[in-house]
């Protein structure tokens, strides 16, 4: 009985030790993540013009004239002064953050020498994506402090609870970004594909994908009526992109967000805002996942 609890007592232990260090191991390579992507002239570029552009959205208080306003004017301006800007930057920003994660430590040979240490595949990927990962979210959090005090110093009412939620979801949105980057990453075997990779996923989000969606309309359904509608199995091709997956996720937990977008409201379960969140942690978890698969079975000679 004796050697039994003794014997548990040490696997107990040894379970312990073995999360203490990959605790420490994640830890420290989320840090040179961190001190790596601070440094990188594309991240850096992205959040000057996240910055710029979302201050200037503020300063302006522009808000696009689409459904009669029933909300404070000044709330509506808040709100989308993060978003127009978000939609663009917050994609580029995640994605430039973290897409050379893997394969630029590969190409010059540092990863070997990382792997060499001891740290495990996850510990590698989870830390590179908590470490670009912070890096987005602080590059968020300051724009949106710049923004709030704009607001706070111009508008005629600050909704503090609406903004500290929408900056929030925009942290979300870039984090969804970041993991989509490193599973890149880790997926190609090469700096170039990466970047082939990033560009091509950039044009799916802003622009292919409204395109396809057009060809299925012309080929399946036609011009609309005035007034009509995409049937649902359309309007969930469109859900799946990542940005309008976020529209729905925004809607779903800000209500004033329907006000200044136009994608049409159905009553399909699968149609509901809520599944904008199922979208993006799909979108999050899914290439993490493959990328994760792949780095396993990656030989690392160099």
């Amino acid at each position: 009985m004796t050697d039994g609890s003794e014997s548990f007592t040490r696997t107990e232990t040894a379970v312990a030790g073995r999360k203490a260090s990959t605790r420490r191991s994640v830890r420290a390579i989320a840090k040179k993540e961190v001190r790596q992507g601070v440094r990188s002239y594309p991240v850096l570029g992205a959040s000057v013009l996240l910055f710029l552009s979302a201050v200037l959205f503020a300063a302006i208080q522009w808000v696009p004239e689409l459904y009669p306003t029933q909300s404070p004017r000044s709330t509506l301006a808040l709100i989308n002064s993060l978003s127009q800007p978000g939609a663009v930057f917050i994609p580029l920003l995640g994605l430039f953050a973290s897409f050379d994660t893997i394969t630029g430590e590969h190409e010059r040979g540092s990863l070997k020498l990382l792997l060499g240490l001891p740290h495990s595949r996850r510990d590698v990927i989870l830390g590179k994506f908590l470490g670009r990962t912070l890096v987005v979210v602080v590059a968020i959090g300051i724009a949106s402090v710049a923004v709030g005090l704009v607001a706070f110093l111009s508008y005629a009412f600050f909704d503090l609870d609406r903004f500290l939620l929408n900056t929030a979801l925009m942290q979300f949105q870039g984090m969804v970004y970041v993991a989509i980057g490193v599973g890149v990453s880790a997926l190609v075997g090469s700096q170039q594909r990466a970047v082939g990779v990033t560009a091509a996923l950039l044009g799916l989000v802003f622009v292919l994908w409204d395109a396809f969606m057009a060809v299925l309309q012309w080929l399946f359904i036609g011009p609309l009526p005035p007034g009509g509608q995409l049937p649902d199995w359309l309007q969930f091709l469109g859900l799946v992109n990542p940005g309008n997956a976020f529209l729905f996720a925004r809607r779903a937990v800000i209500p004033e967000y329907y006000e200044i977008t136009v994608y049409p409201e159905s009553t399909a379960y699968f149609l509901q805002d809520w599944v904008g969140f199922v979208v993006l942690f799909l979108w999050m978890l899914l290439p993490l996942g493959l990328g994760y698969q792949r780095f396993c079975r990656t030989d690392i000679r160099s």
